[in-house]
């Protein structure tokens, strides 16, 4: 968590950095197509194999075949190099009919910008999809933390890349910078894993973890793909949407994304390993505790969260990225966009934290035929949204789509392993009484925030007004939670006080 802690800061400041140079002009429209266009092969490859290897690869360390493990993912590497490979070159080469595609309402020279950003981007699938694999090989042994800089990396090179290289290349700077930071995604692994892997110059196709690995993958890779389709309906029905409309769609998910990516991957992140571990030793009641617990914990952070971000929606926008080319008007529409796909950030992140339990099961077909269904829903609510409602049409469909994933997924998890809280409702308990503190939490933030704010207050005084807001939320949230005995929060404020204690501990032991 806390190095996703520090690439979700960086990532803030990266947005920053795009909001003062760029704002909402069409060339961020266009990079903002170009970079989706690499991440459709990437998605496909690297979310997939993450997926589908690490309950391979555990099982093998579980058994003590670290030999087989090594042979498998030099194996995974050498063939995937060649694919991708080729699979970037026809890219390169399908660039222009690809862009027409998605983004089917750009102008011809819009269009053009958009082809050379992502012949300059494709080959960057080939360095991301193989830190997939190497994350995969890290988590499956439980090591998170080189995986957990790829973000930083990722953040660091392209705010620099912006800052060097604007002056002379523009919008290009912001495409440089990306391409060297999805490159570093690799190499900030490399070390952690060369420590411990032995590389092998083998295509051992008659590998039995090839035949675990191809029952698993085949249907991640669709619901990799299907994820994939759900980002190019919002590109493709936002380009014919006034020009700004994708860069606030941009915008307005980078910091909702930011409790998820913080708390609900890292959570996912760090039971999927341990779920594995659980199910390949039979081990269904502490599977489902550990899944209750995930879910719980994920809730606990989620809920919160979106009802901060839909009280002080306009606040955090005008503090983040109001300056420069971001005028006050690109944070009224973001900000609108923002609430709406707020409200459907437990589903999100329920999602996540669910579709890691089936694939540790050894289950993908599961969550693959459910986020079909849900694509496709998503798919019409779009377009019936997007008329009369525009950004916030699209925002509320996936709102609606990700709640729909997540009930589905409950409800098949509860079907397949029994009740997954044994012993009593606790989810339900936790999101109702999460759910309180945090409308009082809101109600606290959204009193101060109107009792201090001044439209013509200097950036310094916007900030102070938003951090007041948001300490005044928390302290309300955590008293009216400890009075209703929110159990996990209990759990959490443990957590982190026994994190305290061992630090200080160990500090004290080191000696002088």
């Amino acid at each position: 968590m806390l190095a996703t802690l520090a690439s979700m800061l960086l990532g803030f400041a990266r947005e920053v950095v795009n909001a003062k140079y760029f704002g909402e002009a069409w060339e961020f429209d266009a990079f903002l197509v170009a970079a989706i266009i690499p991440t459709l092969v990437f998605g496909v490859f690297n979310g997939a194999l993450v997926s589908a290897l690490v309950p391979v690869f555990s099982e093998y360390f579980a058994a003590k075949h670290e030999e087989d493990a090594w042979r498998l993912s030099s194996t995974v590497i050498n063939v995937l190099f060649v694919l991708l490979l080729g699979a970037a070159a026809l890219g390169w080469v399908l660039a222009p009919w690809i862009v027409r595609i998605v983004a089917v309402g750009f102008p011809p020279d819009h269009a053009a910008e958009t082809v050379r950003m992502t012949r300059i981007l494709m080959p960057t699938i080939i360095a991301t999809s193989i830190a997939g694999v190497v994350q995969a090989v890290l988590n499956a042994q439980q090591r998170y933390r080189a995986a957990a800089l790829q973000g930083i990396a990722l953040n660091v090179l392209t705010i620099v890349g912006v800052l060097v290289l604007f002056k002379q290349y523009g919008i290009y700077a912001l495409v440089f910078g990306t391409a060297a930071g999805l490159w570093a995604q690799l190499f900030v692994q490399l070390p952690s894993l060369l420590r411990r892997w032995r590389y092998r110059a083998i295509v051992d196709l008659k590998h039995p973890g090839i035949t675990a690995l191809f029952v698993i993958l085949g249907p991640i890779v669709v619901g990799s793909a299907v994820g994939q389709v759900n980002l190019l309906v919002d590109k493709y029905f936002a380009s014919s949407l006034p020009a700004g409309a994708i860069a606030a769609m941009n915008y307005a998910t980078k910091v909702v994304g930011f409790p998820q990516q913080l708390f609900a991957v890292a959570i996912a992140t760090v039971i999927f390993p341990i779920l594995s571990a659980q199910f390949a030793t039979r081990e269904i009641a502490a599977l489902r505790q550990t899944a209750s617990t995930g879910l719980r914990m994920t809730a606990l952070i989620t809920i919160p969260a979106a009802a901060g971000l839909i009280v002080l929606a306009q606040p955090i926008l005008s503090v983040l990225f109001e300056r420069g080319a971001f005028t006050s008007g690109d944070v009224v529409r973001t900000a609108g966009a923002m609430q709406y796909y707020a409200v459907g950030l437990l589903g999100i992140a329920a999602s996540v934290v669910l579709t890691r339990c089936f694939f540790a099961m050894r289950d993908s077909r599961t969550p693959v035929i459910v986020a079909i269904g849900v694509m496709a829903q998503n798919i019409v609510l779009s377009a019936l949204l997007v008329g009369p409602y525009g950004v916030n049409g699209l925002a509320a469909s996936n709102s609606i789509s990700s709640l729909s994933e997540a009930l589905v997924l409950f409800y098949l998890l509860h079907r397949r392993i029994g009740p997954v809280d044994e012993g009593g409702d606790l989810i339900g308990s936790c999101i109702v009484r999460v759910g309180i503190a945090s409308a009082a939490m809101a109600a606290a933030a959204f009193v101060v925030h109107r009792l201090l704010w001044h439209d013509a207050g200097t950036l310094f005084q916007h900030a102070a007004t938003l951090a007041a807001a948001i300490v005044t939320g928390g302290v309300v949230f955590i008293a009216v939670g400890t009075a209703l005995r929110v159990r996990e929060l209990a759990m959490l404020l443990a957590m982190g006080a026994e994190y305290v204690e061992r630090r200080a501990a160990s500090a004290a032991a080191t000696p002088r």
